[in-house]
């Protein structure tokens, strides 16, 4: 998923140069080449203390490594393992002391300085960093030597990565060196892991984590890193990672930090508080605890709480960037970017070049739709940080966005690619605009001054600006509130989704996190916006098909007070389709329950702060358990009632089977829905015409909803056609395209049969239908062109007749003939000689082309007109 959009990422761009700072110190620890192994091994007993340190009994360890300091044991590692077991149960000021005798002792090493970053800030004292750090530079451009080991190397690498180096030069120099002489020093393998995820290159960090040393398994940093890589992409495996390394150390605070981070992302917010819980057990001064206890009371609305748990998560550093840049982050996954971007600035306030909250800060921009700041924060990451796959990212999007067309009309502002807005950009305004008027009004929200809505024709570059990285299959769109991005019909392939329901459903949105300032759950969020989908067009509407009604009458109906889980930790990606149905088969449940007034109250109550779970028993008037037991009985009931009387099992009869054979299956299971829809097939293989005619209208009539593949309304129209009565086969396909807002191959046949008994209406109609799927392909614009001149909508017929220009080269000559005949009509003179010019250029001996032109003339510019030749009229 972290990979760049194309081109792949080579590093930084041509031309692109590093500031001086750390060249010099670069190249003076790089010209000792190769160094001697992997430096001195632990001492017995420091290799006890540091197991005691990977499994959490922090005290064990810092009491043993006091007692080798007291008895006199000269290895560094030992003031090291100290500082560290003091540092994890959150005893700053013993780890200080620890720090200042070990720097007195062993003035040159680069660990201690490391560890001695985190230690200093935590004591206030972080006004000290550049003179530690100018301390620690002479050492090391003194005493090159001292680092030549594979330890030493790597705690350069880190080193000279705070001093700015070039990242690349630090992997491919120095871990990668490591790597390569001493494959089985494990550090290496993780300081690489952390730089690829420091850049945002989780894919790297993985791929660079799977070749570390079997002995990685034992550390539960290499899990926690590991857990880190997967964290965006794969939530399963991220868990199991988490969950080994807590296997290995159930104090490991990393690691029980991220598992409440990813409860917070559940909202198992209980469960995330009782985490944090044990983390303070561990470490109560420990500030990412008391970061996400102020996220749990922001999203309860506790401002009293929030300010104090953020005062606390600053106590043992006041400037910690960290702390306002988590809260922002962890805000921004929740959607309240308004919010997020005030913390997001209050990081940077501490500190402005802090790249994690610079790089959150500029897609947090962009998502609310501040673009100007939000691009220029974007090129100023990238500056600062050639080799940050997001930044990255997102400068190769500006620069193609920039070649994108912009509509813009009553606060909508659209952009497109070029080639597609001529074909179908207007169609996307006028949609936006009938949705905001429509769902607006209907639920009494204020919209932004200004809706962006992008539209891509490739799914990298959807991705990438959605979500900052490639990947993201599955989504069609996506809304932010005031912006919103959508794969156009061109990334889809050969079967793309209707657009316009796409583009209605992600408006919608905009529309309810506006009336909630985007205080609202993902099941609500959702649920509305399918189940208005199905409101403004019934063939938009979600279907009860086969395989929901099972999980319905099955155990996979999620409680409609636990809906969320449902899109947070689904099964499989059918479970996830699923949620989107249950989500507005409960909006549903909950007009009717409420009426529409009792929805918007809900709404109201979310903008207002209160919860979900606080809001609908006040609308609704029934406790939490009394709407779960009332929504399910509603979803079984409508479950019931679709397909009454049917059986869903597998047919097991031969591949081969003849519809005999189907028949005689069908004794013992008479309500098999599978089985009568293959015995309908095999009667039509067989062309037993009249017998499945007779079986596909029962199927029909029993269950009408279905629409999925080989479904009745096909079947019968087949059946139809081959008995030449185009009046039954119409009105077979006329109930299907009402029902099936994708029916492209539907739409197709009503045009030519609506064509051929010169119903130009039914044309239209039609044409309209499969323009809404898709818009780049001729048929409908060569319909809908001919059939809206006949109806003498010229406006019409010119827009269309432009489009099929655009896409179609059969007859290019009689396309520009037709435009340019429409706009003479319409008094477009100039534009009218340009088409038929472009008629002439195609065909020279198009008769009724040469003619138009000399209708097209000024008279005191006719007799300059070339004649027509005499031929063919068209002949080209």
């Amino acid at each position: 998923m972290p990979t760049p959009i194309d081109p792949p990422h080579p590093g930084p761009p041509a031309g692109y140069r590093r500031p001086a700072a750390g060249r010099p110190l670069l190249a003076i620890v790089v010209a000792w080449g190769a160094f001697t192994a992997a430096g001195p091994a632990l001492a017995a007993d420091a290799d006890e203390a540091a197991k005691l340190l990977r499994r959490g009994d922090y005290a064990g360890c810092a009491r043993q490594a006091a007692e080798a300091i007291r008895d006199g044991e000269r290895d560094e590692a030992w003031p090291a393992l100290k500082i560290r077991a003091e540092m994890a149960q959150g005893k700053y000021d013993e780890a200080l002391k620890s720090l200042k005798a070990a720097t007195r002792r062993y003035p040159a090493s680069l660990n201690l300085y490391l560890l001695g970053r985190d230690v200093r800030r935590f004591n206030g004292l972080a006004g000290g960093e550049p003179e530690a750090m100018k301390d620690i530079e002479e050492q090391v451009q003194s005493f090159p030597r001292r680092y030549a080991t594979a330890e030493g190397q790597v705690a350069l690498g880190r080193f000279l990565l705070l001093r700015g180096a070039d990242p690349k030069k630090v992997l491919d120099q120095f871990y990668d060196s490591v790597i390569r002489q001493v494959p089985d020093f494990l550090d290496a393998y993780m300081a690489s892991a952390e730089l690829a995820l420091d850049k945002q290159d989780h894919a790297l960090a993985a791929e660079t984590l799977r070749k570390a040393p079997k002995e990685a398994a034992e550390d539960p940093r290499y899990h926690y890193l590991m857990a880190l890589a997967f964290a965006d992409d794969d939530r399963a495996a991220a868990a199991k990672s988490l969950q080994e390394a807590l296997k290995i150390n159930p104090r490991y605070v990393d690691a029980l930090l991220l598992t409440a981070d990813a409860l917070v992302d559940s909202e198992k917010y209980a469960d995330a508080a009782k985490v944090l819980d044990s983390v303070s057990a561990i470490n109560p001064s420990e500030p990412r605890a008391w970061v996400y206890r102020a996220v749990l009371a922001h999203l309860r609305s506790d401002e009293a709480a929030e300010a104090s748990a953020r005062k606390s998560a600053l106590a043992p550093w006041p400037a910690n960037p960290e702390v306002d840049a988590l809260i922002g982050r962890k805000l921004a996954q929740k959607y309240r970017f308004a919010e997020a971007a005030t913390y997001l600035r209050r990081a940077l306030a501490f500190d402005a070049g802090y790249m994690p909250a610079r790089v959150q800060l500029a897609e947090t921009l962009l998502r609310l739709g501040e673009e100007a700041e939000g691009w220029k924060l974007a090129g100023e990451v990238f500056a600062a940080d050639g080799y940050n796959v997001v930044a990255y990212n997102l400068m190769t999007l500006h620069d193609l966005l920039a070649k994108f067309r912009t509509l813009e009309e009553d606060g909508l502002v659209v952009r497109m690619d070029p080639r597609e807005a001529d074909l179908y950009g207007p169609r996307v305004l006028a949609l936006l605009k009938r949705a905001r008027s429509t769902l607006a009004a209907k639920y009494g929200a204020t919209l932004p001054s200004r809706v962006i809505v992008e539209i891509f024709p490739r799914k990298k570059e959807f991705a990438v600006r959605t979500f900052g990285l490639p990947g993201a299959d599955g989504f069609l769109g996506v809304c932010f509130g005031p912006v919103i991005t959508a794969n156009s019909p061109a990334s889809q392939g050969e079967s793309p989704s209707n657009w316009e329901s796409v583009l209605w459903h992600e408006f919608c949105h905009s529309v309810t996190l506006s009336k909630t300032r985007n205080k609202m759950p993902r099941w609500l969020s959702e649920g509305i916006s399918v189940y208005e989908e199905g409101q403004q067009d019934p063939a938009w509407k979600t279907v009860l098909n086969p395989r929901f009604r099972e999980m319905i009458l099955g155990d996979d109906l999620t409680p409609l007070s636990q809906l969320s889980s449902a899109f947070l930790a689904p099964k499989s990606a059918q479970h996830i389709q699923f949620a989107y149905f249950e989500s507005a088969l409960a909006v549903e449940f909950l007009v009717k329950s409420a009426g529409l007034d009792g929805l918007k109250g809900v709404l109201d109550d979310l903008g207002a702060g209160r919860t979900i779970n606080d809001s609908l028993p006040a609308r609704t008037r029934m406790s939490l358990s009394e709407l779960d037991g009332a929504f399910a009985r509603f979803a079984r009931e409508r479950a019931e009632a679709t397909a009454r009387g049917l059986t869903w099992e597998d047919v097991d009869v031969a591949d081969d089977a003849s519809s005999r054979d189907v028949e005689a299956w069908l004794k013992s299971h008479p309500t098999s829905f599978k089985g009568r829809q293959l015995l309908a097939t095999r009667l039509i293989a067989e062309k037993r015409w009249p017998e499945a005619k007779a079986a596909l209208t029962e199927l029909k009539e029993r269950y009408p909803e279905y629409v999925g593949p080989e479904n009745p309304y096909m079947l019968l129209a087949a059946i139809d056609r081959q008995a030449s009565d185009p009046a039954a086969e119409h009105a077979v396909l006329d109930e299907l395209a009402a029902r099936d807002g994708d029916a492209s191959a539907a739409y197709i046949r009503l045009m030519e049969l609506d064509e051929a008994a010169g119903n130009w209406d039914g044309v239209a109609r039609n044409a309209n239908r499969l323009l809404a799927v898709n818009p780049l392909v001729p048929a409908p614009h060569r319909s809908l062109a001919r059939a809206v001149e006949h109806l003498g909508r010229r406006d019409d017929a010119i827009a269309a007749w432009k489009a099929l220009a655009l896409l179609d080269d059969t007859d290019p000559a009689q396309t520009h003939f037709r435009l340019a005949k429409l706009l003479g009509e319409a008094g477009r003179k100039d534009e009218a000689r340009r088409e038929v010019l472009k008629s002439l250029e195609e065909a020279p001996r198009f008769l009724d082309a040469h003619r138009l032109l000399l209708d097209l003339v000024d008279n005191d510019h006719a007799g300059t007109t070339p004649r027509p030749p005499s031929g063919s009229s068209h002949g080209h």
